[in-house]
């Protein structure tokens, strides 16, 4: 069996191998060569390599919630530990703090220039929603603080970059490749019909099962391939996005549990997220996802070879490493 093809051979031992996704990131690019070899000692078994993969998918990751995990950190850590009555207020102090995250980052080569235009475009789309739903009472920001526009603290909007940063490293980090990727032009009708109706719902029909029908047509027969070390895996495409969705929405009880925000039914004490709010972060994540496939491109897989088992994949691993 054969590894798929037209999709390279990641890191650089081996013959006509394609650059590691790594070597975009400087601070990883110094461990290509020291983790070559303990990728070749790991290929050499099933077991090893099967424990080598496993912790790799956990690093990369990692690596691409840097900015998600840093900005969920600080949220969890001023609840717990910033001084009540500071004279700088605790959303003050996020949005300082975000800031000077990203300029660390852009410093430091932590994050390329391509994330950081991603992270901007995700700012500005995520303020604008926020203005209007608090306006409108869906969701409240209980804390003062002086760095706002409205009821909305500047900190916010650099949530839903990390979202947008979390799904630009992945690309980049699994080198993502795709069969039967609906059309860009049909994804973006319809996030344009979902950012639409988060504003439009308030005054006229809400057409959210609409919505959601349509991406479930378009995303169904999608499957997005994705490369650990050496060969692409698969997974389908709307598995994906529900997923992250869930991801978001686990995220979002820790923001509420930590006062970031709050929603009106949690004024007298925190409670669960409600199941409901899937449907809407699974619609914010197709319009996510739509915002990072324009600006990343769309590369589609030039293999038919998918669908195969963990025996067959095993074995196009190690015989790509014995080339």
């Amino acid at each position: 069996m054969s590894s798929d093809r037209g999709v390279g051979v990641e890191g650089p031992a081996g013959r006509g191998a394609a650059p590691s996704g790594a070597s975009d990131w400087p601070v990883l690019a110094l461990f290509i060569e020291r983790e070559a070899r303990v990728a070749a000692w790991a290929a050499a078994r099933r077991d090893t390599l099967f424990l080598y993969e496993f912790v790799r998918f956990g690093v990369k990751q990692a690596w691409a919630c840097l900015f998600a995990g840093l900005m969920l950190g600080l949220i969890i850590g001023t609840w717990a530990l910033y001084p009540k009555g500071a004279w700088l207020a605790r959303y003050d102090f996020l949005v300082l703090a975000a800031v000077a995250i990203q300029g660390v980052m852009l410093w430091a080569r932590l994050e390329t220039p391509e994330e950081a235009r991603i992270i901007l475009v995700f700012h500005v789309v995520g303020t604008v929603m926020e203005i209007f739903k608090t306006a409108m009472g869906s969701w409240i920001y209980p804390e003062e603080s002086i760095l706002r526009i409205g009821g909305v603290p500047l900190f916010t909007g650099f949530m839903y970059a990390a979202v947008g940063s979390f799904m630009a490293r992945c690309w980049r980090l699994f080198d993502f490749r795709f069969t039967r990727h609906p059309p860009l032009w049909a994804l973006g009708v319809l996030s344009v019909a979902i950012y639409v109706n988060f504003f439009t719902h308030h005054f006229m029909w809400d057409v959210r099962p609409a919505l959601i029908l349509a991406a479930l047509m378009l995303l169904g027969p999608g499957v997005i391939h994705y490369k650990i070390w050496r060969v692409h895996r698969r997974m389908p495409l709307l598995l994906a996005a529900v997923l992250t969705a869930g991801f978001i929405w686990l995220a979002e009880n820790i923001g509420t549990f930590t006062s970031a925000w709050i929603y009106p039914h949690q004024r007298g004490g925190w409670t669960l997220v409600s199941l409901g709010k899937l449907n809407a972060w699974f619609l914010l994540m197709i319009l996510s996802y739509t915002m990072v496939a324009a600006l990343n491109g769309v590369q589609h897989s030039r293999t038919s070879n998918v669908g195969r088992n963990s025996e067959a994949y095993s074995a196009d691993v190690l015989a790509v490493h014995q080339e």
